[in-house]
């Protein structure tokens, strides 16, 4: 086994830990995080089963379609409870819904269920960051400081992971585009990197939750 297949093997212990960890802790959990836990039961599930695919030399790249998808509502439903005071939830939902119909045409017409969705995930990663920077601006307000300042930890960890994961990966979609694929085996490598340190902020998150 490479170094790489190993890292990249091994990012997804992270995945399964944070997925755990929210199930242990589901009934403690705020409606913010409960929301946020499904992500975290979706992810598992996508990663896990991908990762049997991959070993047994069968293209997993259908449930990375379906894992942009679906990934892509659970996040939009977490944010439109965090911003729910600040932004208008119509309009989450309006971009949800405008998202969900060009990847499934996307996936239709123009990358193929068997091929990877660089396309999708780009315009993917696009929304989160511009979701995760409107959440830091929420945080920092004086009113949210005052009237919730034991969720704001749990939920700068969060929102900083996919900050970090997502913006991360619009630089190595770019890498893994425009240099040679031995380039690109060390794009991916990084890429894992990012998704390790997501998941650990998840778990810091999960950990940093509102006791009530």
């Amino acid at each position: 086994m490479s170094t790489i297949e190993f890292v990249v093997i091994s990012s997804h212990v992270p995945i399964i830990v944070s997925a755990a960890y929210a199930a242990l802790l589901y009934k403690k959990l705020d409606l913010k995080l409960r929301r946020f836990s499904l992500f975290l039961f979706l992810s598992a599930l996508i990663q896990i089963t991908a990762l049997v695919l991959a070993l047994n030399r069968i293209n997993n790249l259908p449930l990375l379609h379906i894992y942009v998808a679906t990934g892509f509502l659970l996040l939009a439903f977490f944010y439109k409870t965090v911003l729910e005071n600040f932004i208008h939830s119509g309009i989450i939902w309006t971009i949800t819904i405008l998202f969900l119909v060009y990847t499934i045409l996307n996936s239709i017409f123009i990358e193929p269920f068997l091929t990877f969705n660089s396309i999708a995930l780009t315009v993917e990663s696009v929304l989160i960051v511009i979701l995760s920077l409107s959440t830091y601006m929420v945080l920092m307000n004086d009113i949210v400081k005052e009237q919730n300042p034991s969720g704001i930890s749990s939920i700068s960890w969060i929102n900083s992971g996919l900050f970090i994961y997502y913006s991360s990966s619009l630089i190595i979609f770019y890498l893994t585009r425009s240099f040679p694929r031995s380039i690109n085996n060390y794009a991916w490598l990084l890429h894992s990197f990012f998704s390790i340190i997501m998941y650990v902020c998840f778990i810091f998150g999960l950990s940093k939750r509102p006791r009530k």
